[in-house]
């Protein structure tokens, strides 16, 4: 029984889930940022996973509007697509 509305019960498993249409344009911008950051001369894949763990969007390059564009995203719907790619499910 939940006493507080700000407590779950932990017996309840929460579900999470992005529109398939979030998810091509998460995909997008990922690829964006991707190619700003090798430009840039910066790895990629360091630079977002900094982005990821710390939240501090100053792991992404300006360039080409990457910063911006990644913001507009929450970690959670990128990192949701990420693993839907890595595991092959579509």
């Amino acid at each position: 029984m939940l006493t507080d509305k700000n407590h779950t019960d932990a017996t309840v498993t929460m579900e999470f889930g992005i529109p398939k249409e979030e998810s091509t344009q998460v995909k997008e911008v990922l690829d964006d940022v991707y190619k700003s950051l090798s430009e840039k001369g910066y790895n990629p894949i360091n630079q977002i996973v900094g982005y990821f763990i710390s939240g501090d969007p100053t792991y992404i390059t300006n360039y080409n509007g990457a910063r911006t564009k990644i913001r507009k995203l929450h970690r959670d719907e990128i990192l949701e697509v990420i693993l839907q790619h890595y595991l092959d499910i579509k």
